[in-house]
């Protein structure tokens, strides 16, 4: 296995940021989820201490994922793919990188607003970026929520095309990202 990628398939480093980030990301939806719902309790406040210190860790990776990415070739979209497909392919890619993104800015955000300071796993503090403010805080609340139904929405999406090419059109493109 190649550590570069080439224009015909990913290399290790960038295949391993893809199933790295996805158990992550996956995980810390599901969490989300879950959490959201439970009533205010210790348990309930040591699970979000746990989606902020992740949260964190995605920040982290996203942002050498995207160095990577910026210095790496990345593999060509096969000839027989139809145009619009390339362009949906394209922009689902673009949507990922925005959402991995926004995601945990808008939760540092929340925290921040509430005056409360996200830890790394203990080894560091995060500055708090904004002030505390009550009504920034329901705000980004609202928006960190519907960024994650986007992205649970763009994996479905991703999914669907990935299956689609695996066990419709039997051409093997998961291949390219398959260590």
């Amino acid at each position: 296995m190649l550590f570069k990628n080439t224009i015909d398939k990913y290399g290790l480093v960038a295949i391993l940021f893809h199933w790295i980030m996805a158990i992550l990301i996956i995980g810390m939806l599901a969490l989300g989820l879950y959490m959201a719902d439970l009533p205010i309790s210790l348990q309930k406040l040591k699970l979000y201490g746990i989606h902020k210190e992740f949260g964190v860790l995605i920040l982290m990776l996203v942002a050498l994922r995207i160095i990577w990415r910026t210095y790496n070739v990345s593999p060509r979209l096969p000839i027989y793919m139809a145009g619009w497909q390339k362009i949906i392919a394209k922009l689902v890619h673009y949507a990922f990188y925005f959402l991995m993104l926004a995601l945990p800015i808008t939760g540092w955000i929340i925290s921040s607003s509430a005056d409360v300071t996200v830890s790394f796993f203990g080894w560091f503090l995060l500055p708090n970026l904004v002030g505390p403010d009550k009504d920034r805080q329901l705000l980004f609340s609202t928006i960190h929520t519907w960024l994650a139904y986007g992205l649970i929405t763009i994996i479905a999406l991703h999914i669907a095309a990935v299956s689609e090419h695996y066990f419709i059109h039997k051409n093997n493109l998961v291949k390219k990202i398959w260590p």
